[in-house]
């Protein structure tokens, strides 16, 4: 319990009494907004919501639709995905995940998947990936590419391929890519609804 403060009584005070605001003076002048004032709260919040939307866009996920054949049947034609950029942005690419790339002296972005790191020795031989010396089955893959060769990576530099590897425009092609080239990660098939799936 806290405690207790006496003192003296005092006669009650009666309250003042205001008259109330009929609605047709000030009160309501107060109350409304000019128009001016109006449109500018709303510009102000469009280009607030605009701003937030871009940043998103460019640093923390964006969705893509799959444009062409190159990635089948991981990836089909007019899908669209999940794509992270943060993760990337702290530069935690990994091989074998499935990227959204630039390639050189193009605008257009490209879906791929990511075969080599830097350093890395990357063959095709006999319809097989091998890296460093080891033999990948990918099971993902339903077409197995003709062509062979052998690349051997620089400190900066990434190799990407198509999961299918007769039909696709990629680094046994363009040659390796750059860090900065690889901007996002694809995690997961988002629409058509009943194809959504994480993408592995």
């Amino acid at each position: 319990m806290g405690n207790v403060v006496e003192g003296t009584l005092t006669e009650p005070v009666s309250p003042s009494i205001k008259p109330l605001a009929d609605g047709k003076g000030e009160g309501k002048k107060e109350g409304k907004k000019s128009v001016g004032r109006e449109v500018f709260e709303w510009a102000v919040s469009i280009i607030v919501a605009v701003a937030l939307a871009m940043t998103i866009r460019a640093f923390i996920f964006e969705p893509i639709r799959v444009d062409g054949e190159s990635m089948i049947h991981t990836l089909e034609n007019n899908e669209y995905t999940f794509t992270t950029k943060f993760d990337y942005l702290l530069g935690n690419l990994s091989r074998f995940d499935v990227v959204i790339c630039k390639f050189p002296g193009r605008t257009e972005r490209f879906v791929k998947r990511l075969v080599g790191l830097p350093g890395d020795t990357v063959q095709i031989m006999d319809g097989y990936l091998w890296v460093n010396g080891e033999r990948y089955e990918e099971e993902y893959l339903t077409n197995r590419p003709g062509y062979a060769g052998a690349w051997t990576l620089g400190e900066d530099e990434y190799f990407v391929l198509g999961d299918n590897r007769p039909n696709s425009n990629d680094s046994h092609i363009i040659g390796p890519l750059t860090r900065e080239m690889i901007i996002g990660h694809v995690r997961c098939v988002i629409w058509p609804l009943n194809k959504i799936r994480i993408v592995e």
